[in-house]
């Protein structure tokens, strides 16, 4: 029987099609037939300047420049929009590791290249414009002091703010795309923010309002313990660097720690607020409308924490609040802002030791700061 089985076998494999594979450059003709591989010695048309998605990080594989050193203008290259890492995150309330976001968005990054930015909806590339967008990597926080951490944050931020534009005669201001860090670090930026800008109107895209007044949430321990990431915003008003009444915080839905005094000392904060359920009532369109007629045509900061999203978009982050957005809608929401003059912006909180293998959290923070990005880029603003 065994035997019957192998000759029909082989009578079958008699019809079988031959396979012949086309030429391959490196084998060599003469002896492709017995697959005798043939080694190229010459290497003068192999192409190093390839666009890999590998090497050093930066972010989008944008060109590293040492913006808050002590060059001079003249000794380094001008820049028209800067990314700056803030690896921080000793004032957050519940799970740390948001000091490595700004790595972990950078990885996010990966995919994201100059020359292969073509935006689907727009038709534009926001790193091939009048602009020049550079990494200025991570400033160098100390991770025991939280006071001096925020002062070297600010320090950073206004050398790399104030240096002269590669554009000038478009805008001599650089501005900063800042990568967090727990949210504390934007009032280090709204700080450096003032100097440069003045009074700016906030669009606060988180899911928890962070006005919370410093001698009611953690103030009574000590002065020191009173700034942290769910502060900051009063804080900033306190010190007149946000508007009393043109400001607004989006995708809220966290619950406060008192029936009504957090929202009435949120209203003396300068706020209003577009909770996450409100798109279900407006659409994007609706929540696009209610920022655009809020901040009107100010200046505006827009600062997002990546908890906005919900939790099954961006689960990397301290404080997960089930409830939130999609990553469209957010994306969706950032981009119809077009026309704002968006003089700084951050993305914080992520914390990717609490992402997924496929990054989830850090993907998706990338696509917010190309976003910002593209914001800053559609509306130069002068000084």
């Amino acid at each position: 029987m065994l035997f019957l089985v192998s000759i029909s076998l082989l009578a079958g494999l008699s019809h079988a099609h031959v396979i012949v594979f086309p030429p391959v450059a490196a084998i060599s003709q003469q002896h492709s037939q017995q697959a005798t591989f043939r080694l190229e010695t010459s290497d003068d048309d192999v192409d190093l300047t390839t666009d890999a998605m590998g090497g050093l990080v930066s972010f989008a594989h944008l060109p590293y420049i040492p913006c808050f050193s002590s060059k001079t203008d003249d000794e380094i290259d001008k820049y028209d929009i800067a990314i700056l890492g803030a690896p921080f995150d000793t004032a957050t309330s519940y799970r740390p590791g948001a000091r490595f976001g700004p790595h972990g968005i950078r990885d996010g990054s990966r995919r994201i290249r100059e020359k292969h930015n073509w935006d689907i909806y727009t038709g534009r590339n926001s790193l091939e414009d009048w602009a020049k967008v550079v990494d200025c990597g991570d400033a160098p926080l100390t991770f025991v002091d939280n006071t001096m951490a925020l002062k070297q944050l600010v320090k950073a931020h206004k050398i790399t703010s104030g240096r002269l534009a590669n554009n000038a005669s478009i805008s001599s201001t650089p501005r900063i795309l800042m990568l967090g860090g727990d949210h504390t670090v934007t009032l280090a930026a709204l700080r450096s923010t003032y100097e440069r800008w003045g009074v700016v109107n906030v669009i606060h895209f988180d899911s928890h309002i962070d006005t919370w007044d410093p001698t009611v949430k953690g103030g009574r321990i000590t002065d020191y313990a009173a700034v942290t990431h769910g502060t900051f915003l009063h804080i900033a008003h306190e010190e007149g660097l946000i508007s009393n009444d043109s400001s607004i915080h989006v995708g809220i839905r966290a619950p406060l720690g008192t029936r009504r005094r957090d929202l009435d000392n949120d209203v003396h904060c300068g706020f209003d607020i577009v909770t996450a359920r409100d798109l279900d009532e407006f659409g994007t369109k609706g929540i696009i409308k209610r920022l655009k007629d809020r901040v009107g045509d100010g200046r505006v900061y827009i600062t997002v924490d990546i908890d906005v999203l919900d939790p099954a978009f961006a689960p990397a982050t301290g404080t997960a609040q089930p409830g939130g957005w999609s990553t469209r809608e957010l994306l969706t929401i950032i981009d119809g802002l077009s026309g704002m003059k968006v003089v700084g912006a951050d993305v914080v909180e992520v914390a990717p030791v609490y992402d997924n293998n496929g990054e989830t959290t850090c993907l998706a923070a990338a696509d917010i700061a190309r976003s910002l990005v593209m914001l800053m880029v559609d509306v130069p603003v002068v000084a």
